[in-house]
């Protein structure tokens, strides 16, 4: 990554990196390992450890790789917000635009 790039450069390239990691533990998890579920022969529970592994493991694994999305993303956004100012410095802030009335006016 060039150190000239622009804290949103960065940002974004953080965003695909974790994409990208996340989408291959979900790849193993769902292809990999339910492969080779059925070679895990023995009883669990009183049922096969491979129905474990899919009807119980895996969609405990999708829950964890959302959850860490969020908190990571929550963590990378909080970084760029503090490290990067919405407005250029020495420029003056944007006016807000105009409210609307809270109620519409009683007339005829």
């Amino acid at each position: 990554m060039p150190r000239h790039a622009t804290p949103r450069a960065r940002h974004w390239r953080r965003n695909l990196r974790l994409t990208g990691a996340l989408l291959a533990l979900w790849f193993i998890v769902t292809f990999v390992v339910s492969y080779f579920a059925r070679e895990l022969d023995f009883g669990f529970f009183g049922w096969p450890f491979s129905f474990w592994v899919a009807s119980q493991g895996a969609p405990i694994v999708y829950v964890l790789i959302v959850v860490g999305y969020a908190w990571a993303m929550r963590r990378e956004d909080a970084r760029l917000r503090r490290g990067e100012p919405d407005e250029p410095e020495g420029a003056a802030p944007a006016a807000a635009p105009p409210r609307p009335p809270a109620e519409p006016p009683m007339g005829f």
